[in-house]
């Protein structure tokens, strides 16, 4: 990562490989105190759109119902066109319709009914750390927090054991890779496997139902008709997308602050802050989802600038998280920070359904490394994702020391 030497609104956000090669954070820095709400030019036939990165507007973004999540909420996807799964899929619906079914999804995600999801956590979490733990070197990545995430979500949805391995590959070609070779082809044809996998299981559980999430949507009612097999499996797809990328990403996160903070591991192990406060820091400090995209229904003012109707309007949490009229020395990472109001998990209607399930993850994560591991170091570089949508790494080299 270099140091920013570009001005602010010529970094093309729509490039990857902007955000490898500058210095994020202090892109945003400048972002926020000389354009905090600017136009971003179109860019290799793809339209402009609004860049908004002040904790105050995007917050209040988040819940203005002049913007509109139908047409997409990532702004590749909303770039290209309209989202195919608008008006379908949760997190791309606004309204009544989107109110009737996140009142549906949201009887999978209560505490009550996720208890025994997180006891599974919590037993796949200790065995997967006492495997690795005085292992020389492992990658955190690939032998902990890429088996996590997603078989919550699994468990949720009943899915195959033998076909988990599939859907993690998949999941990770859709929104963001590794590799810099990854096409927009490449990550559509991920897309498309899973949503076409989704929609087998679902007519499967329709025809022969049990107790899992799907076969609940598959017998549900929402505006006096039962979901069709497509909208039961992009809704299935939000909750795989939601549930993995970012909980995997936040734990990978998670453990390289720590290493690179050793004060703030010390402080977790002495029992000097609380787990819930330091899920909340980790959460903040990683930021996975770098951004969300709206469409304006109508024109509006964000922060004294006007904007019409139809434009794309993109907020970046990455930024807002580190507004240093919010946070006091947001670049430092700090377990006990309070308060602590971040937007990872978004804000308003479209406030994250599995919050309660991600914090739950990172809870049982951090609690597990206090309890079985007494140092942890370094083993290589860490890998970063490339993505302008999802932030930090797909691989991290360490050793963890038993305790």
């Amino acid at each position: 990562m270099s140091q920013l030497t570009v001005d602010v609104r010529s970094l093309d956000l729509t490039d990857p490989a902007a955000f490898l090669r500058n210095d994020v954070h202090e892109f945003w820095r400048r972002a926020r105190v000389a354009h905090p709400v600017y136009w971003h030019d179109p860019t290799d036939r793809k339209p402009g759109f609004w860049v908004v990165s002040r904790y105050s507007d995007v917050q209040s973004s988040y819940s203005n119902p002049a913007l509109s999540s139908v047409r997409g909420n990532v702004l590749d996807v909303v770039l290209r066109g309209d989202d195919s799964a608008g008006g379908s899929m949760l997190a791309v619906t606004d309204g009544a319709h989107h109110r009737r079914l996140r009142t549906v999804l949201h009887r999978a995600f209560t505490p009550r009914v996720l208890g025994e999801v997180v006891e599974k956590v919590r037993h796949r979490t200790t065995e997967l750390l006492s495997t690795v733990a005085g292992l020389d070197s492992f990658d955190f990545a690939a032998e902990v927090a890429d088996h996590i995430p997603m078989n919550t979500i699994c468990d949720l949805l009943s899915i195959p054991t033998a076909d988990r391995a599939d859907l993690l590959r998949w999941n990770k070609m859709a929104l963001s890779s590794d590799r810099a070779d990854s096409t927009e082809l490449d990550a559509l044809g991920a897309r498309n496997e899973i949503l076409l996998y989704l929609m087998e299981l679902t007519q499967d559980r329709r025809d022969d139902p049990g107790s899992d999430v799907i076969s609940m949507l598959a017998t549900a009612v929402v505006d006096d008709r039962p979901l069709t097999v497509a909208e039961i499996a992009v809704n299935c797809y939000s909750l795989i997308l939601g549930g993995d990328e970012t909980s995997r990403v936040s734990a990978i996160g998670a453990v390289l602050a720590l290493i690179e903070n050793p004060d703030q591991w010390h402080a977790l192990r002495a029992g000097d802050v609380t787990v819930d406060s330091a899920v909340e820091e980790v959460l903040r400090w990683t930021t996975p989802p770098l951004h969300v995209a709206r469409t304006a229904v109508q024109d509006l003012d964000i922060g004294g600038t006007t904007v019409r109707e139809g434009d794309i309007v993109t907020l970046w949490n990455v930024s807002a998280n580190n507004d240093e009229s919010v946070f006091a020395q947001p670049r430092r990472f700090l377990l006990s920070r309070s308060p602590n109001k971040h937007l990872s998990l978004g804000h308003g209607p479209h406030f994250c359904l599995g919050a309660f399930l991600g914090r739950a993850e990172l809870r049982v994560l951090l609690g597990a490394l206090v309890a079985g591991v007494a140092r942890m170091e370094l083993r290589g570089a860490p890998r970063p994702l490339y993505s302008n949508f999802i932030y930090g790494c797909d691989s991290l080299p360490v050793h963890f020391a038993r305790r």
